[in-house]
């Protein structure tokens, strides 16, 4: 027989469950909802700042030396292509006000002021997949890099329109500076910051200038920072795609900028793919065979020209052969070390950087190191490369010292000797 204490503990006990469960449905339930709302805000958000994308380009090749076709298609949006079509660009080509405010944040100009500033696009500078580019005098006095969008281009509008709405929120000191677009009379421009040394790629292959040793660890170092703000500091983060010799640009002091964001995509995973792009002898093999370009391919091509760096050979010349024969004993970079740094550098931190370039090769790309990881080691063999300078300064000095010292010794004593001469003339 069931005493009536048992009764009440039983009830006691089916009463914790009951709230027990209850509190767990209301808790769940509270944060699905929770959850769903932060992503219906963010969902509208992205929708407001986003700048609408056309259609139009998106089966382009990126590199005028070797062009990569789009292998598989991209999916268009969900929104119907008459409506992507008119986008904000058709908007402000209206537009003619020069200098004048715009969606993205970047100042726009009119087609007559960069036709004057160009000298009516005479001075150019070079030539490139987007188009030529031009050396532009700007109203303020400061001079600029004018690329204007040639009709012929294998780059399309979209990759204008991603350049300027990109570079419109990053902004750092290893990232070329864009300050104006233009989108006026049927003409497509980008306006950036003069980078007077040009770009990495003519550097090292050229005969005129040899680049030292220091240069190139501190360029190395420069375009990982600009990496590293890509793929951890800028929100979301961003990959660039196209990283190559031919896109890293230096100023006058010969401090390098990672440049050209026309293929670049923020890392938001919208479970389609994006076709084929980059540029042949940087783009990672994983990427070739799964279509899925992450943070680690751009950690490969960083790899690439780490090796263009060290040994000043091409990628299109067989440099991935070389980086492999030389993977195959500690001191293999030796062989291919560009003649121009023989005897003229410290081989130690030769091996070292070529350490940091085989991992971002690796093939698999999870195993390759994160970028600030790579940041971290080329900071190690920089701080030791300025450690020793140090040590030699101070030992060159302590050697000019005794020099000195010696100098005026043998000074003192000439003087002693010639009092000693003239007290025994006396």
């Amino acid at each position: 027989m069931v005493h009536k204490s048992d009764l009440v503990i039983i009830g006691i006990c089916v009463g914790l469950a009951l709230g027990i469960l209850i509190a767990t449905l209301v808790f769940f339930g509270l944060r699905w909802y929770k959850k769903h709302d932060h992503l219906r805000r963010c969902s509208n958000e992205r929708s407001v700042a986003t700048h609408p994308i056309r259609i139009n380009g998106l089966g382009t090749s990126i590199d005028f030396s070797a062009p990569v076709a789009n292998s598989v298609a991209v999916k268009a949006s969900g929104f119907p292509q008459k409506k992507s079509q008119v986008s904000w660009w058709s908007n402000h080509s209206k537009d003619r006000f020069t200098s004048a405010p715009s969606a993205s944040g970047i100042p726009r100009y009119a087609y007559k002021d960069i036709q004057k500033a160009t000298q009516n696009f005479t001075n150019i500078l070079g030539q490139g997949a987007f188009g030529p580019v031009y050396k532009a005098t700007m109203p303020s006095g400061g001079v600029a890099a004018i690329k204007v969008l040639a009709s012929d281009s294998h780059q399309g509008e979209k990759e204008f329109q991603t350049e300027v709405s990109l570079l419109g929120r990053l902004h750092h000191r290893n990232l070329v500076n864009l300050i104006g677009y233009c989108v006026d009379k049927g003409k497509y421009m980008l306006i950036y910051e003069f980078m007077s040394n040009g770009s990495l790629s003519n550097l090292i292959y050229s005969e005129e200038r040899v680049l030292n040793w220091e240069e190139r660890l501190q360029i190395a170092l420069d375009i990982s920072h600009g990496i590293e703000y890509l793929h951890e500091g800028a929100v979301p983060p961003v990959i660039h795609r196209d990283l190559k010799s031919a896109n890293i640009l230096l100023d006058h002091f010969m401090r390098a900028k990672v440049a050209d964001f026309g293929l670049s995509k923020e890392e938001v995973f919208d479970g389609r793919n994006s076709g084929l792009k980059g540029t042949y002898g940087y783009i990672d093999p994983a990427y070739i065979s799964t279509n899925k370009f992450t943070m680690k391919s751009d950690i490969f091509s960083f790899g690439v020209i780490i090796f263009e760096l060290i040994t000043a050979i091409h990628p299109h010349q067989n440099l991935m052969e070389y980086v492999n024969l030389a993977s195959m004993s500690q001191d293999g970079v030796d062989e291919i070390l560009d003649k121009q740094l023989v005897g003229a550098c410290n081989i130690q931190e030769v091996r070292e950087l070529a350490r940091i370039g085989h991992k971002c090769l690796h093939k698999t790309p999870r195993k390759r190191p994160s970028i600030g990881e790579v940041t971290q080691a080329l900071l190690k063999i920089k701080q030791r490369h300025l450690a020793k300078q140090d040590t030699m300064s101070f030992a060159d000095g302590e050697f000019s010292r005794a020099v000195s010292r010696i100098e005026d010794q043998q000074v003192e004593l000439s003087k002693l000797a010639e009092v000693k001469e003239r007290h025994e003339e006396c």
